[in-house]
């Protein structure tokens, strides 16, 4: 496959299987008066009969996706061919105390049209989670007054590691939904799941209400601002009870932090 793109915003599958999939019909329509010869044949004798004949085997194959093009000034047009859906549900533990979690179970089901191979799929969906579990629960960046980025590795922010993984964890592709504008009814499968990392960050709020309302001075309703990601200095703080009062929040004047966070 000449003149090829990034393998980025999973579109790989997409756009190189189309393109090795023109490649082979090429291929297959110079074989045609081989197999018309030799009906009977086998592939390898049709193969060995065209070699002879000194009829190219190789060929490329080229495939953009179609009806693309979107434009901000107009709001009109198509940003994406078409979309992957996908819905999680996750339970979570909190520890009001130190602010620690645990995930004990998530629930996935993806929609990836007629899956080409589901054990990588799956695969796929579980890694863009635990990435997302990461991001919105785990990897918090801290920047200098000037704007330069103090944590630049796992050394400086913590990253997803067994701990992290639900206790449970079932993923399940959905039945019966081809997908007609792809590969063999197939989906983009790579980075979608991603957001459903979300799942545990709103679980993880959801407790935090839970806990919230267990005082009396909290109302059960009260609205409560958690950014993400959802580490276990917020949890803590969030879960408001008489230790948290005695914490100083305000930031004295004519101070300048060591870190900003975004």
């Amino acid at each position: 496959v000449p003149n090829s793109s990034p393998t980025a915003a999973s579109v790989s599958t997409d756009i190189y299987g189309q393109a090795i999939y023109e490649a082979c019909q090429t291929i297959l329509k110079r074989l045609e008066p081989f197999k018309r010869k030799n009906p009977d044949g086998s592939w390898e004798d049709w193969v060995m009969a065209a070699y002879q004949d000194r009829v190219s085997l190789s060929a490329t194959g080229f495939y953009r996706t179609p009806n693309l093009g979107y434009s901000f000034e107009t709001n009109s047009g198509n940003a994406f061919h078409y979309f992957t859906y996908g819905v999680a549900c996750s339970e979570v533990e909190i520890d009001c105390l130190t602010g620690d979690h645990k995930n004990l179970r998530t629930d996935i089901v993806m929609d990836v049209g007629s899956s080409l191979n589901p054990a990588i799929d799956i695969g796929q969906v579980e890694g863009a989670f635990v990435q997302g579990l990461g991001l919105f629960t785990l990897e918090e960046l801290h920047y200098s007054p000037e704007g330069s980025l103090h944590t630049r590795g796992p050394s400086t922010y913590k990253i997803p590691a067994f701990g992290s993984i639900p206790t449970e964890f079932r993923v399940s592709l959905l039945r019966d939904c081809p997908n007609k504008k792809a590969i063999y009814a197939s989906k983009a499968v790579g980075e979608p799941p991603l957001f459903l990392g979300a799942s545990i960050f709103f679980a993880i709020k959801d407790a935090i209400r839970a806990a919230r309302a267990q005082h009396t001075d909290n109302k059960i309703k009260e609205l409560f601002r958690l950014d993400s990601p959802a580490t276990p200095e917020k949890i803590r703080n969030a879960c408001v009870d008489k230790f948290t009062t005695l914490c100083v929040t305000c930031v004295p004047e004519n101070c300048k932090p060591w870190s900003l966070r975004v």
